[in-house]
């Protein structure tokens, strides 16, 4: 699949590798795994002086053995003596970077953890002293957030506040999936872009993997996911069982009922017979999993909280796959694809929701966008987005069938919201699978 989307991204690492023709730069690149961080920095360093480092799970030794080739190999250079550590490759490329500018990217960064956490206090040193007439261009990359947070953001660390840049990448969003299988499916029905959507939540391998088995209906999706040998079946364990740790799962246990639809933490604590807030506050400041979600305009104490998963394709995993461990792991995928179907209309209304909130957000034409609800989860309302600049008011339902829609009804949920905005063009609308 060809390179699609990332503009803003590739337009900040050049400006970022600009800057660094005068003064050394560093910028964080981090993001969930599968989501596309080793494509863009790849693109973003075609056909500039550039070394790429991976930093795979192997000795240190050996790490230095490879990158000494590299070095060798991409900028000409010799030293004395044997490079015996990162340390001293570190010192080299600092040094080299007074006389020739460069891009350095080191992938997957966070394993150092594992390998010789001095690495983080011996690139500060090594930083802080040479910064100012290096001139390099440092990108460092990280697919598990808890630690890269913890290397770059907590104060007690040595590499706090040395990033003179971040991009946190995302998912695709609604224009560049619809781009993507325009290309490769522009016949493409509605209800299937929307599987596609809720399936892969627009990360850059799992479009991927739906666009190279042309599985472009909700069966050739599920027959892609439930096979023997499948990367999606072990892919919740695989991206969060190291974000985790040995508590994963209580996580797992917390997570699989919010994918559920137990999205309140009162409901979850009467299930799990436990208090989980530590949990759920740890999921979202710490891991960035789930989201805290208010009423629109509701004030900051507020306490009607409910909580979703971000990510598409772990919130199918944990409602689906996790749920029913038992019956995947005894490879009766005709069984688990027959229970996906037969709930599926129920499921994929959430992520309905949450695509047309994207493509609102797309649209660079609200101030705020956000859902509405009153206590005892009365009057819910899926969707208002606010323009305070032309005072326009959008109040809308989703609905996957449009002739379940009450407009009057909408209308009289609305009442006590409209008291907020007295002054503004209110518009109605129901979101449904045409508009997709």
């Amino acid at each position: 699949m060809k390179f699609y989307d990332r503009e803003e991204e590739l337009v900040f690492l050049e400006k970022q590798e600009q800057r660094s023709r005068v003064s050394a730069q560093l910028t964080l690149v981090i993001g969930r795994r599968r989501i596309g961080k080793t494509s863009l920095l790849k693109k973003s360093i075609q056909g500039k002086k550039a070394l790429y480092f991976f930093i795979a799970k192997k000795s240190e030794t050996l790490l230095v053995e490879e990158f000494s080739e590299i070095i060798r190999t991409n900028l000409n250079i010799s030293w004395y003596g044997e490079l015996k550590s990162f340390k001293d490759i570190f010192w080299v490329l600092m040094d080299h970077a007074e006389k020739e500018s460069f891009t350095l990217v080191i992938d997957e960064f966070q394993e150092f953890l594992n390998i010789n956490s001095s690495v983080f206090s011996d690139m500060q040193n090594i930083w802080d002293s040479k910064k100012e007439v290096a001139k390099i261009n440092l990108i460092i990359c990280g697919s598990i957030y808890s630690m890269m947070k913890r290397i770059f953001e907590d104060s007690r660390e040595p590499l706090f506040a040395r990033a003179t840049g971040k991009i946190q990448l995302q998912p695709f969003g609604t224009n560049t999936i619809k781009e993507i299988l325009a290309d490769h499916k522009p016949d493409l029905a509605p209800f299937d872009l929307l599987a596609i959507f809720t399936l892969t939540g627009g990360v850059a391998k799992y479009l991927e993997n739906m666009v190279n088995a042309s599985a472009f209906n909700l069966d050739a999706m599920l027959n892609e996911i439930f096979q023997s040998n499948s990367i999606m079946l072990e892919e919740g364990k695989h991206v969060l069982i190291e974000e985790f740790g040995k508590d994963y799962s209580t996580y797992f246990s917390i997570l699989s009922l919010i994918a559920s639809s137990k999205t309140s933490r009162p409901e979850i604590e009467s299930i799990l017979e436990m208090s989980v807030g530590g949990y759920l506050d740890r999921l979202e400041n710490e891991f960035g999993i789930i989201k805290k979600i208010k009423p629109i305009l509701s004030k900051p104490s507020s306490r009607q909280i409910k909580y979703r998963i971000e990510d598409n394709f772990l919130n199918f995993w944990f409602r689906f796959i996790y749920k029913y461990r038992s019956i995947v792991e005894i490879e009766n995928f005709d069984l688990i694809k027959q229970i996906v179907k037969r709930d599926f209309s129920g499921f994929v209304g959430q992520a309905l929701e949450k695509y047309f909130f994207l493509q609102l957000k797309e649209s660079k034409l609200y101030s705020a966008i956000g859902t509405y609800w009153e206590k005892g989860n009365q009057n819910e309302i899926d969707l208002v987005a606010i323009n305070e600049i032309e005072k326009k008011l959008l109040i809308a339902e989703v609905k996957l069938n449009k002739e379940k829609y009450n407009h009057q009804k909408l209308i009289e949920k609305s009442a006590n919201l409209l008291l907020s905005f007295p002054d503004f063009q209110v518009a109605y609308r129901c979101l449904s699978l045409e508009d997709v």
